[in-house]
């Protein structure tokens, strides 16, 4: 190709989606298409694996309301060398559990040398709540957030950061089938919407790469957890997987008349991979004139298909078919082609004035 093959891999949080949808069980999917696609672009529901992670070469980790920017054509993509990440600790974390975190962003920063340069603590408990609609997916609301904005306020203009990461105290209290379901394989993320929530306000504010690690309080040990699951068992914090992914997340710029040659634009998108019943999302919708690929296997708690859509979508069997499409797209090919049915040629009729 004449420029780099770049895809947007998208699974949307908290709907239950059974690739992507747990503890970092995405990564490989992504790791994968890496060696077929020159960029790929996608956010953090996809990346982030707990205590778990595996920085991919050419994978750029956009938080999920600056890639709806992104692909709408509102923000462009500035690829950084390094970011310096502040911290912000919601001041409902017990003093046990806020240590136990300090200890996670030290590890970070002495073991894989990370920039992560300030911390700091909300002036009041950021007050999450979580809910589960009738879909069954999972939604939350944040009590105070004028104080999780006064805090990444301070953290940008005084301590000079230009990444946050988030870590709010989660409720304990989360309804037993459902967690027991989550780590068993079978349910959705409890968590996963109203974490949505917490870094698409610090994103829509202020325009920086943010992304959020919950706090919560060790679950008692279950020999039945999901492989899945099982990245969220490991410890006390689920920080390191965001803070390698913020490290490098690429920074949001404004359209100009003239681009910086390594700016990422929603029109140097080649193409999208979707969950096939899960179409209906802001970047879906505005990238649907690309090759969009839907993935049948990631099944998801919602039923969203392109075709209800007008979406003239490409399906895939699963992520590996998905892999097998974008190498034949690299390769110049048309993907729809290489099976035992194809369409016949359709004449066209020329119109005479």
């Amino acid at each position: 190709m004449s420029r780099p093959l770049t895809a947007v891999v998208i699974v949307p949080t908290g709907i239950g989606a059974a690739i992507g949808g747990y503890a970092g069980d995405a990564l490989p999917v992504v790791k994968a298409m890496a060696q077929v696609c020159d960029r790929i672009i996608t956010h953090p529901n996809v990346l982030n694996g707990a205590q778990l992670y595996w920085p991919t070469a050419d994978t750029l980790y956009v938080e999920g309301y600056g890639l709806d920017q992104f692909a709408a054509g509102q923000w462009g993509l500035q690829p950084v060398h390094q970011n310096r990440i502040g911290v912000i600790l919601d001041q409902g974390i017990e003093d046990d559990l806020k240590t136990r975190h300090i200890q996670a962003i030290e590890a970070a920063r002495a073991t894989l040398g990370l920039p992560v340069t300030d911390y700091l603590t909300t002036d009041a408990p950021l007050g999450v709540s979580l809910q589960t609609a009738a879909s069954g997916t999972s939604w939350g609301t944040i009590a105070n957030p004028d104080s999780l904005l006064r805090a990444a306020e301070v953290l940008l203009g005084q301590a000079g950061v230009n990444a946050i990461a988030v870590v709010a105290r989660f409720p304990d209290d989360i309804e037993p089938n459902a967690l027991q379901a989550y780590r068993h394989g079978a349910g959705v993320d409890p968590l996963a919407g109203a974490e949505a929530v917490i870094s698409h306000l610090v994103v829509r504010q202020f325009r920086v790469p943010c992304a959020h690690a919950p706090a919560l309080a060790p679950l008692p040990v279950d020999p039945d957890v999901a492989p899945r699951s099982a990245a969220e068992e490991l410890g006390y914090t689920f920080l390191p997987s965001v803070l390698v992914g913020l490290a490098r997340a690429p920074q949001f710029v404004r359209p100009v008349q003239s681009r910086a040659p390594e700016q990422v634009w929603a029109d140097q998108v080649d193409a999208i991979v979707v969950p096939a019943s899960a179409c209906g999302g802001s970047a879906t919708l505005s990238l649907s004139d690309r090759l969009v690929i839907a993935v049948e296997a990631n099944t998801t708690q919602i039923q969203v298909p392109p075709e209800s859509l007008g979406i003239p979508a490409l399906r895939a069997r699963s992520y590996l078919e998905a892999i097998g499409i974008l190498a034949a797209y690299k390769a110049g090919l048309d993907p729809a082609h290489l099976n035992p049915h194809i369409a016949p040629l359709r004449p066209t009729t020329l119109l005479h004035p």
